[in-house]
């Protein structure tokens, strides 16, 4: 029998950010969509019901005038379906094709690791999100753009920013406000190197957008860096804390990957399915259309919450627990279908070929501090947002 959305009132925008997962198994048993009044968003935390979604853009559009995405960083192609999507990616691929990230990424990626660590190493304990993944994910995206040098700290806030506004369902004034100023920062700093790049082609992200056939338009190239800029430094930034957190708090696989460094792929995946770092991103309903029960009505706003479908139970056996030897499944930390993350191989190279190997072989005996504990925060993105460390001399 089909009905209509199920609402839920009792559960509050504050349960999200702190620990989604109690509310989100709730939402899986309820229903395959349901209206969440704290999020202001009908959410989809099913695996098999998002894997449908994803895999028929036609009736699930990514295209939403109403998004939050569209109204912080303007019209991206990640909103776009179709043609125009493709021709959106298509203008950046050249700075991701496999041949690119291995000559030329791995080197620059390499290096700036090396000296984040080196940076540190003497220090013998240190607060990683600060000190090594916030940095390294900044620094790298830099390159890839082709921006400016510029403080780590600028890309990162701006990144912080719009990822808030994107996600900023509790319409939270100061928020918006944020975001939209650094919307218009990143602006500027890519009509300060649109020249160079023009006169001056090479592998980076505006050099292929200017360069691409026909050139993006420069509303495209602003909209299309910053949400480059949103899930492009933030997805590696968390998940490489994903990952070291995983594997710290779990003496026995960590022991089974240093042992074995031809595990660290698989130890990255699952990092990436157990605490997704782009936990949700919306789709809209095209039509009125009829998901597993439940009625959506033509142009119903619904959310995909990957961070909870890596999470079910449906889908993957203990699915709370980080689990590097589990049997090998597909997950959604990258999406599906027309839209999957163009930058997941970059991700893996830099997370799980860089930057965890490269930690737990210069950083002896790296371990948790006794005194201070992770952080964890957020559910449209979410991860530790404070990983304090130690190791011996």
């Amino acid at each position: 029998m089909t009905s209509t959305v199920p609402v839920v009132t009792d559960i509050s925008y504050q349960d999200l950010l702190d620990d989604p997962y109690p509310a989100f198994r709730r939402l899986r048993e309820t229903a395959s969509a349901v209206y969440v009044e704290a999020a202001k968003l009908t959410l989809v935390t099913r695996f098999d019901d998002i894997t449908r979604i994803e895999r028929d853009p036609a009736t699930y559009s990514a295209d939403n005038p109403v998004s939050l995405v569209n109204r912080v960083m303007g019209p991206t192609f990640m909103r776009k379906d179709g043609a125009e999507h493709a021709v959106g990616r298509k203008a950046i691929e050249p700075s991701f094709r496999p041949g690119t990230i291995k000559e030329y990424w791995t080197p620059k990626f390499t290096a700036i690791c090396e000296r984040l660590i080196d940076d540190l190493k003497d220090a013998c304990e240190a607060e990683l999100f600060g000190a090594l993944a916030a940095p390294m994910a900044s620094l790298c995206l830099m390159e890839m753009i082709g921006f400016r040098e510029m403080p780590w700290q600028t890309l990162a806030e701006w990144s912080q920013a719009l990822i808030d506004g994107a996600g900023n369902y509790a319409a939270d004034a100061e928020i918006e406000r944020k975001a939209m100023q650094a919307s218009a920062d990143v602006d500027t700093a890519i009509e300060a190197v649109l020249d160079h790049h023009r006169a001056n082609p090479n592998p980076s992200i505006l050099s292929s957008m200017v360069h691409a056939d026909p050139p993006m338009p420069t509303e495209g190239i602003r909209a299309n860096v910053k949400v480059i800029i949103g899930g492009g430094l933030n997805e590696p930034r968390d998940a490489i804390l994903t990952l070291v957190l995983g594997l710290l708090e779990n003496p026995a696989q960590r022991a089974s990957v240093i042992a074995n460094p031809e595990l660290w792929p698989a130890a990255f995946e699952e990092a990436v399915r157990w605490i997704s770092p782009i936990g949700m991103y919306p789709r809209r309903a095209a039509r009125d259309v009829e998901l597993s029960g439940v009625r959506l009505p033509e142009n119903l706003q619904i959310g995909l919450c990957v961070g909870a479908a890596n999470r079910d139970g449906k889908r993957f056996a203990d699915p709370d627990r980080f689990d590097l030897l589990r049997p090998k499944q597909s997950h959604l930390a990258f999406g599906a279908g027309p839209h999957f993350c163009a930058g997941t191989w970059v991700s893996r190279l830099t997370v799980g070929k860089i930057v965890a190997p490269m930690l737990f072989e210069r950083l002896r005996n790296l371990r948790l501090r006794d005194d201070a504990v992770p952080v964890l925060r957020g559910w449209v993105f979410r991860g530790p947002i404070s990983l304090p460390v130690q190791w011996d001399a």
